[in-house]
């Protein structure tokens, strides 16, 4: 079976949807929680990088050879999928700047897609102007080399492909009413910051996880390697 390794950074951002789209072509899902576990001895076949309330810019060992182990995956072709600190980590592999944005968005934000964005494979199938969930206060720097996928009107860079197997993602395809429901009982901090509140995000957010999912699949069907 073919491996797809699974990074994350607290138990309570996990792969959600990503898990059962790698899975229904044939991957077995290596979850890995790095800051405890250290990291695996290689990428696999396919990288999931995922989020976490940390900041690339935190000092903490594992983060810097979380970003080696990232740039080593790029350079060999693994395809790879970051979401929010993931994608961070990503653009950091890449040589671009991290740095906390001017606002935090949290919950269900519309996202625009780039004149670049409109040509790629996948978000060329999404519309124009598209909703999705987020949970982040920090951005990055388009990495050079990268294209430029989908902005927002606090973060310019929302999303992003290097080469053909790499996306960075400030946003979460992924997610799941249960991760939703982790977020805003493990973040509280983070809804008073933005003025939420959860069962209203979480009532918000409900009716379009099915459609996000579809827009996941697309993504991983565009990474992953033929069914075996």
């Amino acid at each position: 079976m073919t491996r797809a390794v699974c990074l994350q950074h607290v138990a309570f951002e996990g792969p959600g949807a990503f898990a059962g789209l790698l899975a229904r072509r044939g991957y077995r899902l290596e979850p890995r929680l790095v800051p405890r576990d250290g990291l695996p001895d290689d990428a696999g076949e396919f990288l999931l990088v995922m989020g976490g309330p940390m900041s690339v810019n935190d000092p903490d060992p594992w983060i810097a050879e979380e970003i080696e182990f990232i740039k080593l995956a790029v350079q060999r072709g693994v395809p790879l999928i970051g979401v929010c600190l993931g994608a961070q980590l990503l653009a950091r592999a890449l040589g671009a700047t991290v740095r906390p944005g001017p606002g935090v968005e949290i919950g269900m934000t519309p996202a625009r897609l780039t004149e670049d964005g409109r040509k790629d494979r996948v978000f060329g199938t999404f519309p124009a102007t598209f909703e999705v969930f987020q949970w982040h206060g920090e951005g990055f720097d388009l990495p050079t080399g990268a294209v430029s996928l989908a902005q927002s009107d606090l973060f310019p860079c929302q999303a992003f492909r290097y080469d053909e197997g790499a996306y960075g993602l400030l946003f979460h395809l992924e997610m799941e009413r249960p991760g939703a429901e982790a977020l805003c009982r493990e973040c509280p901090d983070d809804l008073r910051r933005a003025g939420l509140d959860a069962a209203a995000l979480l009532a918000r957010a409900a009716p379009h996880f099915a459609r996000q999912q579809e827009w996941a699949d697309r993504l991983i069907a565009r990474l992953a390697l033929p069914a075996r």
